[in-house]
């Protein structure tokens, strides 16, 4: 215990130093610290990065274009099969609607995430996206990895071509869905059809060189480890290192949706560690976003105190997972002024409006 102590101690001085942690280090810091004592650097380097009076939020609405998928993940209870009963491609005056009724909410981004449906023609997503920006002019972020690489191959083209597609019809960024736990040995029991880890993090990478920025997440609550979690980090850092494109990390937890799926519940205090954790590992991403919307407030609140910077917003329409969050602007301001914070509104890419 005295050498783990004194080991520990000398990571503790590294990040006050502000030097980087190694993985080795960084799992000594997650499986033997003490609570409080990764609350308390994670707060340190808060206050280092970002400050220490405010916290952000946002307002946008998620569209599920579609819930016909191919890909099957094992704790996805959202995709239907094609031949299902229940199945829907909403078109487009159903979506025109949906953004007008967001911007009616003071939304100024919209969320394209949808099944990877084989049947649907590239045209389907181009159309969309030049009308969205013709008629709206709102910010258009969509299309995880998976369902970019699913564009590609129903459609013969290379994935630069696709993006360069995409972001010429008006896609402005991307966010980091897909992603769960970046490690082959769980992506191939929950999701063996998804992208392979090195497919996630190619895609990303051609994405940030093309000028779409992003989100990173985790997903926890499974069949993952302790070391597969440092490799998820790693993986997240050194992406970063090289393309500098992720705007901010998303802890998320898995929530129970299928008889399939193995659910491993998670504790407070885990989850807030892990939001700790990814403060101090990933010293090359300035924001660090709670999941109020599946963890609920008050662990939100608590994680502006060990971390985070930054609060789930209040999601307009979410259909693929129960929301605990808030479910408006007004309720993002006082939960961020009851954590003790100066509720500063952002945009995608954490500029302040308000």
């Amino acid at each position: 215990m005295k050498n783990t102590n004194h080991t520990l101690q000398a990571i503790y001085d590294k990040i006050r130093a502000q030097e980087r942690i190694s993985p080795e280090e960084g799992l000594l810091l997650y499986q033997k610290a003490p609570w409080l004592e990764i609350v308390q650097l994670a707060w340190e380097r808060r206050v280092q990065q970002v400050g220490s009076t405010s916290a952000s939020y946002t307002v946008f609405r998620i569209i599920n274009y579609t819930n016909i998928c191919s890909i099957s993940c094992s704790f996805c209870s959202f995709k239907k099969d094609p031949s299902a009963s229940g199945t829907y491609v909403l078109n487009r005056d159903e979506i025109f609607e949906k953004i007008e009724n967001a911007i009616s909410q003071k939304a100024d981004q919209v969320f394209f995430q949808g099944g990877v449906n084989p049947e649907l023609p590239l045209g389907y997503y181009t159309d969309l996206l030049q009308e969205i920006k013709t008629r709206f002019g709102i910010h258009i972020r969509g299309f995880s990895p998976v369902e970019i690489k699913h564009l590609a191959d129903n459609n013969s083209m290379s994935i630069p071509e696709v993006i360069k597609t995409l972001k010429d019809s008006g896609l402005d960024s991307v966010p980091g869905a897909g992603a769960e736990i970046l490690s082959e040995r769980v992506r191939k029991v929950l999701a063996p059809k998804k992208c392979t880890t090195q497919e996630w993090l190619d895609i990303m990478k051609l994405c940030h060189q093309a000028g779409l920025r992003g989100s990173a997440n985790i997903v926890i609550g499974s069949i993952e480890t302790d070391e597969e979690i440092l490799e998820h980090l790693c993986h997240i850092r050194n992406l970063q290192d090289e393309t500098k494109g992720f705007d901010s990390f998303i802890p998320w937890t898995f929530q129970a949706q299928t008889k399939e799926f193995t659910h491993r519940k998670i504790m407070h205090h885990e989850y807030l560690k892990l939001v700790g954790l990814s403060r101090l590992f990933l010293d090359n991403i300035k924001n660090i976003e709670v999941s109020v919307m599946v963890l609920g407030k008050e662990i939100g609140k608590l994680a502006l105190r060990m971390g985070a910077n930054d609060i789930s917003s209040p999601v307009i329409e979410e259909n693929v997972l129960r929301s605990f969050g808030v479910k408006s602007e007004a309720e993002s301001r006082n939960l961020i002024k009851e954590a003790g914070f100066n509720p500063l509104r952002r945009g995608f890419n954490y500029q302040v409006i308000s």
